[in-house]
């Protein structure tokens, strides 16, 4: 039996990126967009004891669902917190190794890993486009132990040379390159996920790594959305599409005004543990 699933590319990123997570780590997210967004599913679905710290210092917040309009700052995204501290503070508590996940998301990436939350174009003076920068970004990706990475599968944003380093990844992929920089050791990102891929990176060369596809691409189309060509492991795991229980917990509970979720549509047709493409929607000029 056939079944035909609609989702956004968005709504898959956010629903890998969840499934990442688990109940007995703490988690560093940014003040809202995707990546609380994830952090909120996971805890609804399957991970409830899940605790997380966000960027403005709150600390294990409970927000009730469904979650208010606004989680940048409210009252309501701050609900039952554990402590109400400052960025310094979480930041501070990052460093001494009390935080275990970063959860981020980036404009652009390149293959160690660092990214690009600041602007876009040929100087920071006169960019193509500015963005509202890293915010505790480079604090998170610096001081957790891992970080995820959340992004499109798109060429302009897996690139060769980032137009601007807001955070640091492996650097330039030397040994210790990290520690050299006055970072803590044996941290640094561990996934980057998109709507049709996963990468962790390889412990050796601290490149990208191509690790898991959506069911309904190949690595050809993954590779051809980068600007450089990743390491592809072995065996490449497969990325389930969103479940109809996570796109209704999505839609009606996490992001009930649909501002975080919406992107580019996907149509998939599902029979068995197989997905494939029906219909993809084209990139807005510009998004």
């Amino acid at each position: 039996m056939t079944e035909t699933r609609t989702f956004t590319d968005m709504e898959q990123i956010i629903c890998t990126s969840s499934r990442l997570m688990n109940g007995d780590k703490l988690y560093f997210t940014a003040i809202g967009g995707p990546p609380l967004v994830a952090v909120l599913l996971a805890k609804r679905l399957h991970a409830p004891a899940l605790a997380y710290i966000v960027e403005d210092g709150t600390i294990a917040p409970q927000v009730s669902l469904p979650a208010p309009p606004f989680l940048i700052a409210a009252s309501g995204a701050s609900y039952r917190a554990a402590s109400w501290t400052d960025m310094n503070t979480v930041s501070f508590h990052a460093g001494l190794g009390y935080i275990d996940y970063g959860v981020l998301a980036a404009v652009q990436v390149d293959q160690y890993g660092n990214f690009n939350s600041t602007f876009v174009g040929p100087a920071y003076e006169r960019p193509a486009r500015r963005f509202g920068g890293p915010g505790g970004a480079n604090e998170i990706a610096s001081l957790c132990w891992r970080t995820i990475l959340m992004t499109r599968q798109q060429g302009r944003k897996f690139v060769k040379k980032l137009d601007f380093m807001s955070s640091p990844g492996y650097l330039d992929g030397s040994p210790s390159a990290r520690e050299r920089a006055g970072l803590p050791p044996d941290t640094g990102p561990w996934r980057v996920v998109t709507e049709t891929a996963v990468f962790d990176f390889d412990e050796g060369t601290r490149k990208i790594r191509l690790q898991a596809l959506a069911p309904w691409a190949t690595v050809d189309d993954v590779v051809a959305e980068m600007e450089f060509e990743p390491l592809v492991a072995p065996t490449l795991e497969n990325i389930d599409v969103p479940s109809e229980e996570e796109l209704a917990v999505l839609r009606a509970e996490v992001d009930p005004t649909g501002r975080t979720i919406r992107g580019r549509w996907i149509t998939v047709e599902l029979e068995g543990d197989s997905a494939r493409l029906v219909e993809q929607e084209a990139p807005a000029e510009g998004a």
